[in-house]
């Protein structure tokens, strides 16, 4: 599937949304077996990508280096660069929240 965005906003709002968020959530818990990936292009340069469960390398994982989404990393603002909007509207769901009991 291929979705293009108006802008990087608006897919940060919806990806902050009911059920998005929630579905999102419970996924990172446990994908079930299965495997999800996106890729974030943007038209005025940058590029953010994020694997959960793949079992082969697919797309940029394929030849660029891979790096656990924690810390700094787990942010989608904050692996674009746009700390303005990472500051403002804080994460979308907390690091802590989502791996404290899971590990």
């Amino acid at each position: 599937m291929r979705q293009y965005w108006r802008d990087f906003d608006s897919l940060e709002n919806w990806a902050r949304s009911d059920p998005h968020k929630q579905w999102w959530q419970r996924f990172l818990r446990n994908s079930g077996g299965t495997g999800f990936w996106h890729e974030t292009y943007l038209m005025r340069g940058g590029i953010e990508a994020v694997y959960v469960d793949m079992k082969k390398a697919v797309g940029l994982m394929r030849f660029a280096p891979v790096h656990d989404a924690r810390g700094g990393m787990f942010s989608a603002c904050n692996r674009l660069g746009r700390l303005e909007r990472a500051s403002a509207t804080g994460p979308a769901v907390t690091e802590d929240n989502l791996y404290e009991d899971h590990e």
